[in-house]
């Protein structure tokens, strides 16, 4: 059988998990600068948990788990005969791996919110999974940086989070753009056009308008009867100026008498302001009036991030979901989120040749093996210099010593060492650099000084 890769997963090869982890590393520095404590979730979930949190179009990328042993003895014939899966499904799987990290997380705080400090801050790194179309950027197996806190609905949590994405990608040296608007600015727009009792198609579509276009976004409005006259009045959407408290001051004249769509200009109006007056830049921080996210439960903010100077998707994204643990029976939790994409983060700092000359992470010192004897006595020297934290190992066979050059040069072992028999009467170590071809002979404590 000739191995292969399940769709829309990776191998990382060891350059590349010392590049994302530098990545990971750089984001969980910052969560942890700005208060937020890790936390980890298992990798699957009741389906049950799940489902209902992300949509219909969500819900259908859940990858479900079989239950154990023979799943299909409890079935009833006839939904396999009329093929209703949906039926089926419930018979079939009680499990489900994670979708996000959010809604676990609402799930965890709804198990131990008794035991919790409010507000309570976390973030998490962990793989999730969704059964989608791979592509560039795209993939059924990704990490997801999250930092959420719950148990406030203060606007500064917004702002902080701004600062959190600016900061970390500024690190990272990716320039970016957050995308920012406010789900409860969507509502006011499908009020205003007369729509409201099909939010949910509405804010789906145009949460489309980046990958399908304007065009794209009608005639998907069109498909779910909306009407051509509400399209008419959403027009202005697609046509708006670079100012971004100009476009929100904007929308009040169509919002009066509105009561939610006001509400999410007055809660983006203060995110924006406030964020202007830290000193954040137009060209950082942009209102995005078709921004949607398609997920159901976020009701307040919502945002995006953008890297300039690349194609891709959204690196990173969340928002504000003051309802999500009253689904498991715990009211009165507003939260909100962001999360880094891992996966194209790695991929745009690659394409913008962000990562830089890949430093020896690795082995420093390769002993060459000339015998028992002296691999005993080299494994003694390379055991002091791991109490160092230098990494050192010994060739594992009595070789000729072409081979042994040959095995560190593949490698990237920048030094050979020579611990032979000569040298080992002499308490002294001869070592060879193999990028510049120089070689010294110096006594054991000195190498032991060496950095």
């Amino acid at each position: 059988m000739k191995p292969s890769l399940a769709k829309g997963t990776r191998d990382f090869s060891a350059g590349e998990v010392i590049r994302r982890r530098q990545i990971i590393n750089t984001l969980q520095k910052n969560f942890e600068l700005f208060g937020f404590q890790p936390l980890e979730t298992p990798s699957f979930e009741n389906l049950s948990t799940l489902t209902g949190k992300y949509g219909e179009e969500g819900d259908r990328l859940i990858f479900k788990i079989l239950n154990s042993g023979d799943y299909a003895s409890k079935t009833k014939e006839e939904d396999w005969s009329t093929k209703n899966s949906q039926k089926l499904i419930s018979q079939i799987s009680e499990k489900a791996l994670r979708y996000d990290l959010t809604v676990p997380f609402a799930r965890y705080v709804a198990m131990n919110h008794g035991q919790m400090v409010f507000p309570f801050k976390r973030y998490q790194i962990q793989p999730v999974w969704r059964a989608d179309r791979p592509q560039k950027g795209r993939f059924r197996e990704f990490y997801q940086c999250d930092a959420d806190v719950v148990g406030s609905e203060s606007l500064w949590q917004e702002v902080e989070l701004v600062q959190l994405y600016l900061k970390s990608f500024s690190e990272l040296r990716i320039p970016v753009t957050i995308h920012l608007n406010n789900r409860k600015i969507l509502t006011g727009l499908a009020e205003y056009a007369g729509i409201a009792d099909q939010l949910i198609d509405f804010t789906v579509a145009l949460d489309k308008l980046d990958k399908i276009g304007k065009e794209g976004v009608v005639k998907e409005l069109v498909q779910k009867n909306i009407s051509q006259a509400s399209i008419d009045k959403l027009d202005f959407l697609f046509t708006q100026g670079d100012h971004a408290l100009e476009n929100v001051q904007q929308l009040k004249t169509k919002f009066e008498g509105i009561e939610s769509g006001l509400k999410g200009v007055e809660e983006l109006e203060f995110v924006l302001t406030r964020c202007f007056e830290l000193g954040i830049s137009s060209a950082q921080l942009k209102f995005d009036i078709t921004l949607a996210r398609g997920l159901d439960y976020y009701t307040g903010a919502i945002f995006e991030v953008k890297a300039k100077g690349v194609e891709m998707g959204s690196i990173g994204g969340g928002g504000r979901y003051d309802n999500l643990t009253e689904v498991f029976g715990v009211k009165n939790i507003p939260g909100i989120g962001i999360s880094f994409g891992l996966d194209r983060i790695y991929l745009v700092m690659e394409e913008l040749g962000l990562f830089e000359e890949d430093e020896n992470t690795g082995v420093q010192y390769l002993f060459a093996n000339y015998g028992e004897t002296e691999a005993l006595e080299a494994l003694k020297v390379i055991a002091q210099l791991r109490i160092k934290g230098i990494s050192a190992e010994l060739y594992p066979e009595t070789a000729k010593l072409k081979k042994q050059f040959t095995y560190a040069e593949k490698k990237g072992i920048p030094k050979l060492v020579f611990f032979g028999g000569e040298e080992i009467a002499g308490s002294r170590i001869t070592v060879k650099d193999l990028k510049t071809g120089e070689q010294h002979t110096v006594a054991l404590q000195e190498f032991f000084s060496w950095k």
